[in-house]
């Protein structure tokens, strides 16, 4: 074999070798801060924290919590309209702890960062904004 043939194995076998460890260290660090975020959030809603790490359990609690009916647990299940539930549920879970519309953005958007904000900062549970004239359901 000549230069040119090892260095194309050589390549082959570098993108056929997966991710390295550095994204498995930020993928951890990632799904870590949004647990502690959940789990805080949830237990200053009076949930139960474990309900975090269960999944689609922990969207049914965030559905409890902000006031929506349990069948917008469904819609956060299904592909494309789930994002739109997701916002819906961001934006809810806001303003059921005090906080604006453009908080509840960043919850749809980058949940573990805002999450823990919400969790480890100062905002206190006012109840379900949804019950209480919160934003109509899509």
């Amino acid at each position: 074999m000549d230069e040119q043939q090892l260095e194309m194995m050589r390549q082959a076998s570098e993108q056929n070798a997966g991710p390295g460890p550095l994204f498995y260290i930020f993928y951890l660090v990632f799904i870590g801060a949004m647990i502690a975020g959940l789990w805080k959030t949830f237990t200053k809603a009076g949930e139960p924290g474990w309900a975090a790490i269960v999944p689609i359990y922990n969207v049914y609690i965030m559905t409890k919590i902000v006031g929506r009916p349990a069948w917008f647990t469904v819609l956060a299940l299904i592909p494309c309209v789930n994002i739109i539930a997701l916002f819906i549920i961001g934006i809810d879970m806001a303003k059921s702890f005090g906080k604006g519309m453009g908080f509840g953005i960043g919850l749809a958007l980058l949940g573990p960062v805002f999450y823990a904000i919400l969790g480890f900062g100062d905002a206190q549970y006012q109840g379900p904004a949804a019950a209480s004239g919160g934003m109509s359901a899509a």
